[in-house]
């Protein structure tokens, strides 16, 4: 007599679809994820030449000590403190599940939204993202894998403001030297990345190097740039690891956000900028 083949259990099921999902995921990396419009009404968009931005490393959500927690409220609480006009994001983890932190988040804050997937992760897609307060005109996914070792990749999102299009580039480049000053020779000379710019993320440089050097040259900032903020790790911040640059518009202000929530809602902390966009066209 055969022997009947018990039914897959579900948990299972939805497991081994995980795992098909993931393979897929890895050969397809980067790709557009996500992008999503604020409601009809919207926020008041910002007027005048000056305007916020800021970026956070969210640690896959999980908050200071990482590992297998995963807590997004914890992130998302800092960002709501933030009030900026845009807000770049690294390690962004959508989850296998229904529930999105980070569509979440944009609804929470009525803001339009972007993502892009840098690589496959056990819980979900693992990337870049970036909110704004000015509808997304364009947006695209720039691939900055240097070798197998480490996966990395860029958003770079088109908004119209009144002073003209600018556009936002979000990124978490890699830790070794050689390969972050590649990715940043791709970046500076990417053919739709030549007008108004503005670079925000995880530039993973706490020394001087060819990145950070070139970075500077080509995308300055007003502010000195020796005082960068300290932002690694959250619970005692040393090194200046998140930084905002700008092409066709001014970095004027930078400064770290340290709060009590923020030093445990991730191992990093945001940086803010104030930034002028009076020269743009």
């Amino acid at each position: 007599m055969a022997m009947q083949r018990k039914p897959t259990p579900p948990l299972a099921r939805l497991r081994d679809l995980h795992i098909a999902d993931r393979t897929l995921l890895s050969e397809a990396v980067p790709y557009l994820g996500m992008a999503q419009p604020a409601s009809p009404l919207g926020a008041e968009l910002p007027s005048g030449n000056d305007f916020t931005v800021a970026t956070y490393n969210v640690h896959r959500w999980s908050g200071l000590t990482g590992g297998t927690r995963f807590d997004p409220r914890r992130a998302s609480r800092v960002i709501s403190e933030l009030g900026a006009d845009v807000i770049a994001l690294q390690e962004v983890l959508r989850p296998f599940s229904p529930i999105d932190p980070l569509q979440t988040l944009a609804e929470e804050l009525d803001m339009h939204v972007a993502f892009v997937v840098t690589r496959a992760h056990k819980r979900g897609e693992l990337g870049n993202a970036i909110l704004s307060r000015w509808p997304i005109n364009g947006v695209f996914s720039l691939d900055l894998t240097v070798g197998r070792l480490e996966k990395r990749s860029a958003i770079a999102t088109e908004l119209h403001m009144e002073s003209g299009s600018l556009t936002m580039v979000a990124t978490h480049l890699a830790l070794v030297d050689r390969s972050r000053h590649i990715q940043v020779k791709s970046l500076l000379e990417h053919p739709r990345l030549q007008g108004p710019v503005v670079l925000l993320g995880d530039i993973n440089s706490w020394h001087r190097c060819k990145a950070s050097e070139a970075l500077q040259r080509e995308l300055p900032a007003e502010h000195h740039n020796l005082a960068w903020p300290a932002t690694f790790p959250a619970a005692r911040p040393l090194l200046a690891l998140d930084r905002v640059y700008a092409r066709g518009a001014k970095v004027m202000e930078v400064r770290g956000h340290d709060t009590p929530a923020s030093r445990r809602g991730s191992d990093h902390l945001p940086v803010i900028a104030r930034v002028n966009v009076s020269q743009t066209r």
